[in-house]
């Protein structure tokens, strides 16, 4: 197989992958998951009862960093690629790191601190050269 990079680019609403070859930054999207749960409750009735309009959305946050989280998890372990990049707003970054093991982890070859999910291929493009 040879050397693929996956790039992120998301924020806490969407997420959208990549696939490269090797660093070249020729970024094809191969997926892009939206958090739908966002436009309804996504909780429990239970915990939509206890928890006040920060709280849900913090929690409706926390399950879609751990779904981006499962889905690079899932493509590690089928070996889909080699490294990742990742840009996404600093907070969200962090909850999606957290999510993933200590061998994904390893695979993060660069992260950028900053949303980039609403852009166009090319847009991004230049921008995570110009973060380089």
């Amino acid at each position: 197989m040879s050397d693929i990079t996956w790039v992120i680019v998301a924020d806490d609403g969407r997420a959208r992958v990549f696939q490269t070859q090797g660093l070249a930054l020729d970024l094809q999207e191969i997926e892009d998951l939206v958090n739908t749960e966002g436009h309804g409750t996504g909780l429990t009735d239970k915990e939509a009862e206890v928890l006040d309009r920060g709280e849900r959305k913090e929690k409706l946050e926390a399950k879609f960093s751990k779904r981006v989280a499962e889905y690079l998890e899932q493509g590690r372990s089928q070996k889909k690629y080699h490294r990742l990049i990742i840009a996404a707003e600093p907070k969200f970054l962090g909850m999606v790191r957290a999510d993933l093991s200590e061998e994904t982890r390893r695979l993060i070859f660069e992260q950028v601190n900053e949303d980039l999910s609403e852009l166009g291929v090319e847009e991004i493009q230049a921008r995570l050269s110009k973060a380089r």
